[in-house]
């Protein structure tokens, strides 16, 4: 499948596992390629799926004159939006287990922002996933917390590990787009790349 896709070299700009993962799971040949401190700063009006759609586009600006001309690349962000606002990377144990309380018993959104860039054209897309947690208990959030990996997690969770096992009692969207890549919407839009 996705033979359109013979004459690029495909790139992820991404150190996620959870992305490397999920695109793997597609069947593409491709490789990883990073930068040191890509700035992942919005302006403070955007809001919800725009927040990480413009987050991708400018990791996609930092790669843009790396790239060479038979290279596509594939750049994301994703967010965890409660309250009209923001659940990031927790800055710590006691960050986790706070945005943890937070979605306790809630109902929150997940917005990833993609971008696929040549250097000939670019487009875009953001994808939005609600989940809603079940009320958890604190002994349930603290044992996650220390026993998991969380501060590499918008929201400070995966849904694919035991907290998501006990605690997400609904989805409405793509689950993979909680893990960080709407796959299903990105193999669409590679599969119409000319």
């Amino acid at each position: 499948m996705l033979d359109n896709l013979k004459k690029y070299k495909v790139i992820l700009a991404s150190n996620s596992p959870r992305r490397k993962e999920l695109l793997s799971g597609l069947g593409i040949d491709y490789e990883v390629r990073t930068l040191p401190d890509v700035d992942e700063s919005y302006p403070e009006t955007l809001q919800g799926g725009d927040i990480p759609l413009y987050i991708a586009r400018e990791k996609a600006a930092a790669y843009r004159d790396l790239m060479q001309a038979d290279e596509l690349m594939i750049t994301a962000d994703t967010i965890v939006w409660l309250d009209g606002r923001v659940l990031g990377k927790p800055r710590d144990r006691e960050d986790a287990l706070l945005m943890l309380r937070n979605l306790s018993g809630r109902t929150h959104e997940v917005f990833t922002g993609v971008c696929i860039t040549t250097t000939e054209w670019q487009r875009s897309f953001s994808a939005q996933t609600e989940v809603r947690f079940a009320q958890l208990t604190e002994e349930e959030i603290s044992w996650y917390v220390d026993h998991y990996r969380p501060m590499d997690k918008a929201g400070a969770y995966g849904v694919q590990e035991w907290i998501g096992f006990v605690g997400v009692e609904y989805i409405s969207g793509s689950y993979f787009n909680i893990m960080g890549l709407p796959v299903q919407r990105l193999y669409r839009e590679l599969k119409s790349v000319e």
